[in-house]
């Protein structure tokens, strides 16, 4: 069945005007009319079984029925990801979207190469994904901010996940040692950590460094590596 993510309150008997966008897709591209299912989520609500209840000339009107899921809150693990190419980037939201992450925060480092971003899209395609995969909530994708700076006011209570492609203990073994609670996952640029981040990175109380295997990953394909480990040493995958 579709499901949607919409903005507004959901509750019984709710009135929901999706986006003029939105509205082309389930008429246009889906075929759907008045009467027709869907469901529809908003971060807040849970989700809800809903139908098409009128189509305009310039959109559609749609009417929640029946909450079908509860919300419940993703795991408690942010992606830090360095800005890389657009195609690298893109792949690597879609997927930790799909892949549970809770918030997306995109860092620049001193080998970070200038990209020129469109936060719009990536908010696009985490929404798009989060729709196909049945998550309850959208990731927000963060603009860009110096690693240095994102550094100088982070939470030591949040572990962080330091994927340092120089080497480290295996990943499963440093998690699991580790142990829960709140975590960030740092995925570098295509040309690695500078000397200097990596020795910050390795003196902060809160980092654990580790390794990915005995191959250099690209960025993306780092990404869904660690979101994948995490999950199955400490996320919702053990559920």
């Amino acid at each position: 069945m579709i499901r949607l993510h919409v903005t507004a309150d959901l509750s019984a008997g709710a009135a929901v005007v999706p986006t003029l966008d939105q509205s082309r897709y389930l008429t246009q591209v889906m075929r759907l009319g008045a009467g027709d299912a869907l469901r529809l989520f908003n971060g807040r609500d849970g989700e809800w079984r809903a139908t098409v209840a009128e189509v305009l000339k310039k959109g559609v009107v749609l009417r929640a029925e029946v909450r079908v899921r509860d919300q419940i809150a993703p795991p408690d693990v942010e992606l830090l990801l360095a800005t890389v190419k657009k195609s690298a980037l893109e792949f690597a939201v879609e997927k930790a979207t799909e892949l549970g992450t809770a918030r997306i925060r995109l860092i620049t480092t001193v080998r970070t190469q200038p990209q020129h971003l469109r936060l719009d899209r990536l908010d696009a395609i985490a929404e798009e994904s989060a729709e196909q995969t049945g998550r309850l909530d959208v990731p927000a994708v963060d603009d860009p901010v110096k690693l240095t700076a994102l550094l100088d006011r982070w939470d030591p209570a949040r572990r962080i996940m330091f994927c340092d492609e120089t080497g480290g203990p295996p990943a499963i073994a440093a998690l699991t040692d580790a142990g829960p609670g709140p975590w960030a996952i740092l995925i570098g640029p295509e040309g690695g950590f500078a000397p200097e981040e990596r020795d910050r990175l390795r003196a902060m109380d809160c980092a654990v460094p580790l390794s990915l295997g005995p191959r250099i990953l690209r960025a993306d394909t780092a990404a869904v590596t660690a979101l994948s480990l995490w999950q199955a040493t400490l996320g919702d995958w053990k559920r």
